[in-house]
């Protein structure tokens, strides 16, 4: 622990994100293995992993970001300016930038045959993951190795159920077995991007470090309620998901304690 507490900020955001996003090839062993998975407990995954990053959203997002703000009014303020922030950016790439959800359908002028809907699905994943890492890398960044610790593990266990998505996906359309783990592992990638650019956005500007938390946690936030929750409730599953949110939220908790 020693040395991670001396080791350069942004060569473990970097090194942390990627780790997280490379989870995603985890994911897809389960789907080539059994080359289905049920609706039911895909749903309650995804559930799980809404609950995950629920909780890292509150206790290693917005909470420092209030505190780093210098609480109260104030840090409730700075706090909710930069989490509304946040979540309208990546409303404006959700709605601009062309995606595909299996369950909601198209978005942002997704075309329409099946080869570009698995392509397109890939990329909805794809943003989904970008600010996740940027989370890792603030995390990181603002100098608490426990929170980026936490976030880390937190984002890794809920990027399982995705690799999973986009394995079966590419499954469906008889990729071969190397190129759905080379895919698969292509959209966790995305993470240590964002995780660079956040933890060298606020060790470079420190004063910029509240706003960034808050901007990583709306950004999760409306990914939570915009994405997952909706597609946990589609196929008549939102009881297990809800409960799998509950689980999720519990662990992201015990690891924010744990670690943090």
């Amino acid at each position: 622990m020693t040395g991670l507490l001396s080791a350069n900020p942004i060569v473990l955001g970097l090194v942390a994100s990627l780790a997280a996003g490379l989870a995603t090839v985890v994911g897809a062993v389960p789907a080539v293995i059994t080359r289905k998975v049920s609706p039911r407990i895909y749903d309650g995954m995804l559930g799980m992993a809404a609950g995950v990053m629920l909780a890292a959203t509150v206790f290693s997002l917005l909470i420092p970001a209030m505190e780093r703000a210098g609480g109260g009014l104030r840090g409730a303020l700075v706090a909710g300016a930069g989490l509304f922030l946040g979540g309208l950016f990546l409303d404006l790439v959700d709605r601009y930038s062309p995606h595909q959800h299996f369950i909601k359908g198209p978005e942002g002028g997704a075309a329409t045959s099946t080869l570009q809907r698995i392509w397109l699905f890939i990329i909805a994943i794809t943003i989904h993951n970008f600010p996740e890492g940027l989370a890792v890398g603030v995390g990181f960044g603002s100098g608490d190795l426990g929170s980026g610790l936490s976030l880390a593990a937190g984002i890794g266990i809920q990027n399982v159920p995705e690799g999973m998505a986009v394995a079966l996906a590419l499954l469906a359309e008889r990729y071969p077995v190397g190129q759905v783990f080379f895919i698969t592992l292509l959209t966790g990638l995305v993470e240590p991007v964002g995780g660079l650019l956040g933890v060298a956005a606020v060790t470079l500007a420190n004063p910029i470090l509240p706003w960034a938390l808050a901007f990583a946690g709306g950004a999760m936030l409306f990914v939570i309620s915009d994405e997952i929750i909706p597609e946990t409730h589609e196929r008549g599953n939102e009881r297990t998901a809800t409960y799998m949110l509950l689980v999720g939220f519990i662990i992201m908790m015990l690891l924010d304690t744990t670690l943090g």
